[in-house]
């Protein structure tokens, strides 16, 4: 028993829990980059949009459903950690999340300066932003109280976190969908796999709050969260295919940056809960180290590749 928690002491032992994640991603990113550079992107120059669509529908699956839920297969080895190392993947998490909200409050600004009418664009971001946390802290409420029912406060969490990195990751689909309109393959190539090392990040930032939950929730409920958290790449990428907006952009990159802020909010009143002191040495190193590690996928990882 630990921290409230029944944890298992049968099974794969720890090494592999830890370490066989890191197998698969590289399985992944090899079969993505082998099935995408074998492609004929030719044929969609003369193809149906509904063809189009059914294959960003593929390609939005491998960058982020699929990392996702390889992210989570984490969870068996965190649900054996010391209760104050959960708290450390939580800050950890929060890290990942704080950096991908800056991110996505610097891209809703730079488009909304693009539209015609900055002040519509400026205003259009701002109203998502603020709508979103109004919104999310709505549900969230409502959550909580099936929560105190159910017992399940974890779960709350994690869904909540997976709605604001699905709506953060439809700004990843508009950037390969817009790649498809300008006939750009090896854009879409170089996207996809980047998209898909930076998502297997967010699949432990997911249920790193079911991982201090007293029981595990339903398969169920892993697969609705990696859809959630992965399935906004779809739908970016339909969109991106689609329209070529700057408001529309500038929108989208708000409504994301809303629902991380409030995210990022559940995270430390679930932390200040559990441990009654938010700040310690680990939880500021696992929150430093989350953003870094996310700079480090973002900022060097994906931009040099597309150099």
């Amino acid at each position: 028993m630990v921290g409230g928690r029944t944890t298992r002491t049968d099974g794969p032992p720890s090494w592999l829990l830890a370490f066989g994640p890191f197998l698969v991603i590289g399985a992944v990113v090899a079969v993505a980059l082998a099935t995408l550079s074998a492609f004929e992107f030719e044929w969609l120059a003369v193809t149906g949009t509904a063809n189009v669509l059914a294959v960003l529908t593929v390609i939005g699956f491998i960058a982020g459903i699929l990392p996702v839920f390889v992210g989570m297969l984490w969870f068996p080895y965190v649900r054996q950690l010391d209760v104050t190392w959960i708290h450390a993947v939580l800050a950890f998490s929060a890290g990942i999340l704080a950096f991908i909200a800056f991110e996505m409050g610097e891209e809703a600004i730079e488009f909304a300066v693009e539209v015609p009418t900055p002040m519509l664009g400026e205003s259009v971001a701002f109203a998502g932003a603020v709508g979103t946390i109004v919104f999310m802290e709505l549900v969230s409420r409502w959550r909580k109280r099936r929560s105190n029912v159910s017992g399940g406060d974890g779960l709350r969490v994690a869904y909540l976190v997976a709605i604001g990195l699905g709506l953060h990751s439809v700004g990843e689909g508009l950037a390969i969908g817009s790649a498809f309109v300008l006939g750009d393959a090896g854009l879409v190539v170089l996207l996809t796999v980047g998209f898909v090392i930076h998502n297997v990040t967010e699949g432990p930032a997911v249920i790193s709050a079911i991982a201090r939950d007293r029981t595990a929730p339903p398969l169920r409920h892993f697969a609705a969260l990696g859809v959630l958290a992965g399935g906004g790449v779809i739908v970016g990428g339909w969109l991106g295919s689609i329209v070529d907006s700057p408001l529309l952009a500038a929108a989208c990159f708000a409504i994301a940056f809303g629902a991380i802020v409030q995210v990022l909010w559940e995270m430390v009143e679930l932390i200040r809960r559990d441990a009654g002191a938010l700040v310690t040495r680990r939880t500021v190193i696992a929150f430093v180290v989350g953003a870094v590690v996310m700079f480090f996928l973002e900022e060097v990882v994906v931009d040099a590749w597309l150099l």
